[in-house]
């Protein structure tokens, strides 16, 4: 089986391919980028034609759900979906945090992402099973009964955590197509893709502004 391996919830624009019988996993990843929304399905057609395959190919497309922000989601997201309907294959939705796990054999394992506005979405593992999250918090708010041997977190935010888990080895990690498909349960009904927010968009609607006293009210 060949699976299409999308992830737009960190940083990274993360492309892959993998093999499912071979075991064979591609990589096309943009990192630090904020492109994502022009640069994802060149990225994805240039994963395609570098691997001698074509989307006619694909078996399946996993795609990672987060949590990120609203508008990298939704364009990793309505892409997978796209890709899938279209090629009339199934698409599977994965937790990022979970794919980044995979990435690391820590025991004790604490994962973070950025999540801007000087917050972090994490989640806690042990033994590559998640116990606690996804949660998105203030780095220095994280719970202090977690006790860990390694953190995954952006490097920019290992000051903001607190003492015991900043004395911890630490390293930056985002997903890559290996971990996101071996979350995925290929031989099961996908269920509805379902985007891990967490939080509400930025974007808000607009306070209407209140009719003044000396504009007549007007009734049809």
């Amino acid at each position: 089986m060949l699976v299409l391996a999308l992830d737009t919830a960190t940083h990274d624009l993360v492309t892959g391919l993998v093999d499912t019988e071979s075991g064979v996993a591609t990589d096309r990843v943009l990192p630090a980028t904020r492109g994502h929304n022009e640069l994802l399905m060149p990225t994805v057609t240039e994963l395609l034609d570098a691997s001698g395959h074509a989307f006619a190919d694909l078996d399946a497309v996993v795609v990672g759900q987060g949590p990120g922000p609203f508008t990298g989601l939704r364009v990793g997201m309505a892409t997978a979906s796209a890709i899938a309907q279209a090629r009339g294959i199934p698409v599977f939705g994965v937790s990022s945090l979970d794919a980044i796990a995979t990435r690391h054999d820590a025991k004790n394992l604490l994962v973070a992402t950025d999540a801007r506005r000087r917050e972090v979405y994490w989640a806690h593992y042990v033994d590559g099973v998640r116990v606690s999250g996804p949660s998105v918090d203030q780095p220095g708010n994280l719970p202090d009964n977690i006790e860990v041997d390694a953190v995954v977190v952006p490097e920019h935010l290992v000051d903001k955590l607190p003492a015991h888990l900043a004395a911890v080895p630490h390293v930056e990690l985002t997903p890559r197509a290996a971990g996101l498909v071996s979350c995925a349960d290929l031989s099961a009904q996908p269920e509805p893709l379902t985007p891990a927010y967490l939080r509400r968009p930025d974007a808000v609607p607009p306070t209407p502004t209140p009719r003044s006293a000396a504009i007549p009210e007007v009734r049809p």
